[in-house]
This record gives C-alpha cells, sequence and structure tokens, in this order.
C-alpha cells in the first residue's frame, strides 16, 4: 500500500514545530516572524487559487506565485525591500524544506533559491553618547520605585544584550559573586559569557532579593506585573519611555528613537571608543561575523580625528618607538579583558 503524498498542513506544522526549532535552533521570535510570514503568503495564494486555505495543495505553491507574492508585498502593501527580504528568507527555507519532503517541488525550489535579496542602503547608525548615558541614569537614580527598568538598562548597556536575551534571562544564568558575570543564549542557540560591573551586580542582586527569586535558577530575571517574564515588547516599551527625552533630531523622515537596539550599538561604540579589540567586541556581542561587528561598530568621528593626529608626517614627529594602542597601555582594561 502506497503512502500518500504529506498535506500542506502537516508539512507546514512539521515546519513549524520540528524543522525551524529543532532542526535549525531558530529563536522564537525568528518563528514568529516566519509564521506572520506564511500567513501573508498563504491567504494570497488561496485568493489567487480561488480556493480557501484549507484546500490548498503544496502544488498550489509555484514559483510564479511566489514571485507575484513579492510584486504583492512591494506594489500593494507598500512594505520597504527589508521587509520583502524577511519575507524572501522565509520562502527560501520554506521551499528548501518542502522539495526535501516533496521531490516534486525540487524543481521550484530551486527557482526560488536562486531569486535573490533586493540591495538596500545600511541603516544610519546611531547610539548615545557617555553624557547622555549619564544623565539618563542620574535621573532614573532618584525614582528608587523603578529599581527594575534602572537594572534593566544598566543591564542592556552593560552587555550588549539583545531583547530576546533580556527576555530569556533567568536567576541561574547569573554568577553575582567575586566575578559578577551572565550566561546569554543568543541566536542560533549559541552561549556566550559578559563580565558585569560592580554596579550592574548590586542592581541585580537588589532586584532578585526584591522579587525573592534569589533561590529560583529558573526564575526570570526581568519580571512583568503579572509576574512573567518581560516580553520583547514590553522591554522595548520600558526603554522607550525612560529613554524618550533623549531621542535625537529627524534623520531624513524618521526620528531618532532610542530603542533597546540602540542602547546595544551604543555598548558597541563605547568599547571600540575605549581601545577593545573589534574581534573582543565580536565576541562580547555574540556576532558570527567580524563584517556584522563593524557595520554596529561604526568609528565615530573623534576617533578618526585622533587616528589622523598619530599620522602626523615623519618631519613633524621626532623619530621612536611607534606609540601603543591606548588599550595596551591601561592596566585596568588589560586586567578587566583578561577576565573575559
Amino acid at each position: 500500500m502506497r503512502d500518500l503524498p504529506p498535506t500542506l498542513g502537516a508539512l507546514v506544522h512539521g515546519f513549524f514545530a520540528d524543522y525551524l526549532p529543532l532542526q535549525r535552533s531558530v529563536r522564537p521570535a525568528t518563528v514568529r516572524s516566519y509564521r506572520d510570514g506564511l500567513r501573508l503568503f498563504l491567504r494570497f495564494v488561496a485568493r489567487d487559487c480561488r480556493r480557501k486555505i484549507t484546500a490548498l495543495e503544496p502544488s498550489d505553491l509555484t514559483f510564479e506565485r511566489v514571485l507575484a507574492f513579492l510584486r504583492y508585498l512591494e506594489e500593494e502593501r507598500r512594505n520597504h525591500p527589508r521587509t520583502r527580504n524577511q519575507r524572501l528568507a522565509l520562502l527560501h527555507g520554506l521551499f528548501e524544506y518542502l522539495a526535501e519532503r516533496v521531490p516534486e517541488l525540487l524543481s521550484t525550489a530551486q527557482r526560488v533559491a536562486a531569486v535573490r535579496p533586493k540591495l538596500t542602503p545600511p541603516l544610519e547608525p546611531h547610539h548615545l553618547g557617555r553624557d547622555q548615558l549619564r544623565a539618563l541614569f542620574a535621573r532614573m537614580r532618584q525614582e528608587p520605585e523603578i529599581l527594575r527598568d534602572r537594572v534593566l538598562l544598566l543591564f542592556l548597556y552593560n552587555t550588549g544584550a539583545r531583547v530576546q536575551e533580556a527576555s530569556d534571562l533567568r536567576v541561574g544564568n547569573l554568577d553575582l559573586g567575586a566575578q559578577p558575570r551572565a550566561r546569554l543564549h543568543g541566536k542560533g542557540d549559541k552561549w556566550r559569557v559578559c563580565p558585569l560591573w560592580a554596579e550592574t551586580a548590586e542592581g541585580l542582586s537588589e532586584l532578585l532579593r526584591r522579587e525573592a527569586t534569589v533561590d529560583e535558577p529558573d526564575a526570570p530575571v526581568f519580571v512583568s506585573r503579572r509576574g512573567g517574564p518581560l516580553s520583547r515588547y514590553g522591554i522595548y516599551k520600558i526603554v522607550r519611555r525612560h529613554a524618550a527625552p533623549l531621542d535625537g533630531p529627524p534623520l531624513g523622515s524618521d526620528a531618532r528613537r532610542v530603542t533597546p537596539h540602540v542602547l546595544r550599538h551604543t555598548t558597541a561604540v563605547h568599547l571600540l571608543e575605549s581601545g577593545v579589540d573589534i574581534n573582543v567586541i565580536r565576541g562580547w556581542l555574540g556576532h558570527v561575523r567580524l563584517t556584522t561587528t563593524e557595520r554596529y561598530a561604526e568609528i565615530p568621528a573623534h576617533l578618526k580625528e585622533a587616528a589622523l593626529a598619530l599620522c602626523e608626517s615623519p618631519g613633524q614627529r621626532d623619530p621612536g618607538t611607534p606609540r601603543q594602542p591606548r588599550w595596551q597601555t591601561d592596566d585596568d582594561l588589560l586586567a578587566w579583558l583578561s577576565s573575559l
């Protein structure tokens, strides 16, 4: 007796329940983004086929409909090319999965794989200055009732953590002893360790004592009013509320809003300003590729000016031993790097 071919519903369920989270270790936030994108795609295909979604078959997912869907996103939904590229990444992964389980779709999957993302200009980097951060935390220290929010922002700046990493942080991931540090669970199911400042560790200890979760390793560190872990959106709202006075002037048509991602970028820039090697920053932020870190840590203008001053012509300087980089002569910074 021949096995029946898998239905589209079974394939979609396997894609989200097994392939993405278990085989590819895709983070929950990415899974949700893919879910939203596939919902749009299936609605588009059903409308084009003039059938209900429940009546669709794998053979209805044609290459021509993929191209029409991408045009629909840009022309009718007015999506930005970056959004279009994100939906295309979903379709690449989906058709790769389908080709393994429905050989008849291999040709279609190969054609979909050949569709390239559109080139988009890099986002203008935006980070906070040290004076802005001092003002932010000085204002928050005057309000003891917002201990959780202050410790959250300090933790984000100290570690450069992604929003999901802060949401997933559990008490057992913290070591608040003599050398305080936090273990962060990042993209690709990878873990990394970030040392903590004494101020961050003290704030976290106080927060855990207040929440009475010091002895509960599985308890979330940053708790919502309902008692569960803060969501990504909840963290975003907290950062926006406290950092709103720091919003910069408009950049083109978009205001320079301070978000958790801006704090992450600020961490990278301030590490770079302190003379920390770019590869150390890459490990600090949990990047797989150095090119990603280079995009985050755009070199500030004053560092470029300092570098220019070091490149004076031979006639303007006495010959001698080349100057050492600042971080090689800073004992405190060297000791800190050795603790990583």
